[in-house]
């Protein structure tokens, strides 16, 4: 016993030596994990630069010397930037709560067929190309809700934001804000499903022993424990919304200006749209005109996705073991 434990290393040296000595396929696979990380700085840090260098000369640019500019450019990227927040913020309007109402149902009232089946459809809606949405928005909802708005136009044109004339088309920014609420909700519903799914068990188990009814569980033990994930699902879902741009220039019928009337055939246009609808036809300074508008874009978005980060951070250290 004696000769074998003075011939037997430490256990100290033996974790040092486990340590220090590590297999070639670790050494290659840290070394590539940490070449993909870089590598995800390196291209935002290279598509920052490339925006800021071109956006400078359309920032710069005169009406004169860039002909789609009428009063200089922060005029034109304002009535823009209205148009892709006004826009966005509508279709966040009414994805929210149908998301969270139907990540509700599959998580908590459906049966368990029944949610397996509507989660993995719900997972199926993110994966239909956005054109296939302008296509749908175009040719089916644009004239079916055109009747509607008549009608709201003609009984309720004393509210400002159902004031005519309507539109005879139907192609309109609330047109436009459906499409792209039809097109966030699976991201959102997916998120908010799988945020009431971590809700603590014995919390719900606890309400309901005290004679909660489902509801009442669902109000004061899933909601507040899914807080930071419902908004951390709204960021991300306006994100999306502020940056599609297929679906919204197909829709849209856009005139310029700002305006809050929803059901007119006066719309502002986005930034996504215009730079589609544009950039084919644009040369010289109304290149980096349209650049300029795109670093707008990329501020905002950015600045929204990087909230709905510290949403989230903020709520990691919640869990169903507190």
């Amino acid at each position: 016993m004696t000769s074998l434990s003075r011939s037997a290393p430490p256990r100290s040296q033996q974790g040092a030596q486990g340590r220090t000595t590590k297999r070639a396929g670790d050494r290659w696979f840290s070394a590539s994990a940490v070449f993909a990380g870089s590598m995800i700085l390196v291209t935002l840090a290279a598509v920052a630069v490339f925006l800021v260098v071109q956006s400078i000369p359309g920032m710069l640019a005169t009406p004169e010397e860039a002909t789609i500019l009428k009063d200089g450019f922060w005029s034109y990227v304002g009535v823009l930037a209205f148009g892709t927040v006004w826009a966005a913020a509508l279709a966040l309007i009414m994805a929210v709560p149908l998301s969270i109402a139907v990540a509700l149902f599959i998580s908590h009232y459906a049966p368990r067929r029944l949610a397996g089946s509507l989660g993995y459809l719900v997972d199926l809606l993110a994966a239909v190309p956005s054109v296939v949405f302008g296509l749908w928005g175009i040719g089916v909802l644009a004239p079916a809700v055109q009747p509607a708005y008549s009608w709201l136009v003609e009984n309720a044109g004393w509210f400002p934001l159902f004031a005519g004339p309507v539109s005879g088309t139907g192609r309109t920014i609330f047109t436009a804000a459906v499409v792209l609420a039809v097109m966030v909700l699976p991201i959102m519903t997916a998120i908010c499903r799988e945020i009431f799914l971590q809700a603590p068990s014995l919390h719900e188990e606890a309400a309901l022993a005290l004679g909660a009814t489902r509801w009442e569980m669902i109000r004061m033990a899933v909601l507040p424990f899914a807080r930071g994930g419902i908004v951390s699902a709204a960021m991300l879902g306006l994100g999306r919304a502020l940056g599609e741009t297929m679906a919204v220039a197909m829709v849209l019928s856009a005139s310029g200006g700002i305006t809050f009337r929803l059901f007119t055939a006066e719309n502002p246009n986005t930034i996504p749209a215009n730079i589609a609808q544009t950039f084919p036809e644009a040369h010289g300074l109304n290149i980096n005109v349209l650049i300029a508008t795109g670093l707008i874009l990329f501020i905002v978005t950015f600045a929204v996705n990087a909230l709905a980060r510290w949403v989230v951070n903020r709520r990691k250290e919640f869990s169903g073991a507190n």
